[in-house]
């Protein structure tokens, strides 16, 4: 059964840094784009970052260049991202996600296999 079961969030001051995990089973994550996704309340899921299957291109929305890294460990079967100098805006669910082979890593649509999410609380 293909899982990808995230953790890592928590509740953070403003300036402060999360590392979350997003674990793999079932399923090899080096035969996949990976991507990460957030959720704030009565919001849609936005794109936050994705990492090529060979891990030389990453990608990020706007808000979090220079703050956030995605990584991976095909060995651990395992995706990070590291979140640094959060803001309250960073705030939601965040979900890791298995990329198909086409479309655009941005979307939500160009992704198959999901977490259940992992909660990140950024307090003012």
């Amino acid at each position: 059964q293909r899982r990808l079961v995230e953790s890592g969030g928590g509740l953070v001051q403003a300036g402060g840094s999360l590392r979350l995990s997003c674990a793999a089973s079932g399923l090899s994550v080096s035969e996949y784009r990976m991507g990460w996704f957030r959720q704030a309340p009565a919001k849609e899921r936005e794109f936050v970052a994705a990492i090529s299957r060979n891990a030389l291109n990453s990608y990020y929305t706007d808000s979090v260049k220079g703050r956030f890294t995605i990584s991976r460990d095909n060995a651990k079967n395992t995706v990070y991202l590291q979140m640094n100098s959060l803001k309250p805006e960073d705030t939601g669910v965040y979900y890791c996600a298995t990329g198909n082979r086409i479309g655009h890593y941005g979307s939500p649509s160009s992704y198959n296999s999901w977490g259940q999410g992992t909660q990140v609380t950024v307090s003012s």
